[in-house]
């Protein structure tokens, strides 16, 4: 009864850790959304994801730069700089193979004295590892300047509100 009530406790532990949603705060460099302002209309917003795709972290960027602006009570918002950058970390074992020299001490006792000799023993380790795995993190960085009224016609500007409304994640 004891080790059921563990193994549920545990498997609802890891179950609430691995739940985590995609788009989230940054809490301390981790994973998800970070801004700096660098003025009452300008800031930098960066999104950091585990993964490869490229385009999500792109998205919860701009994301993030349209909750930023709506919050700061402007309409729109121009990119003025973008940058991102893919962080992969290839872990894969090769082939090993070793040798190593030891020596076995072994004593031998007869009726009235013992002996004692040591002998090299050589031993050949070999293995193999098949597989592999990548690792790999993604940071979206946006620089973006805020704006109300008309938006500029360019095509690095964006009106908040449907960038918000087409980029939210749904609720499952």
């Amino acid at each position: 009864m004891k080790s059921k009530l563990i193994l549920i406790l545990t498997t609802m532990l890891l179950a609430g850790c691995a739940s985590q949603p995609d788009y989230r705060e940054a809490t301390k460099g981790g994973f998800g959304y970070t801004e700096s302002k660098y003025s009452d209309t300008q800031y930098r917003v960066q999104f950091k994801a585990r993964g490869t795709d490229k385009g999500k972290a792109m998205d919860y960027a701009m994301l993030r730069a349209a909750e930023l602006t709506l919050a700061q009570g402007y309409d729109w918002f121009l990119v003025t700089d973008r940058e991102t950058l893919v962080d992969k970390e290839n872990v894969q074992l090769s082939p090993q193979v070793g040798f190593s020299r030891r020596y076995a001490t072994v004593t031998d006792c007869g009726v009235l004295t013992c002996r004692t000799s040591q002998f090299p023993s050589n031993q050949f380790e070999t293995g193999v590892f098949i597989g592999g795995s990548e690792q790999s993190e993604i940071e979206s960085t946006l620089n973006i300047e805020m704006g109300k009224g008309a938006r500029p016609d360019k095509g690095s500007s964006f009106d908040a509100l449907q960038v918000s409304e087409n980029l939210t994640p749904q609720k499952e």
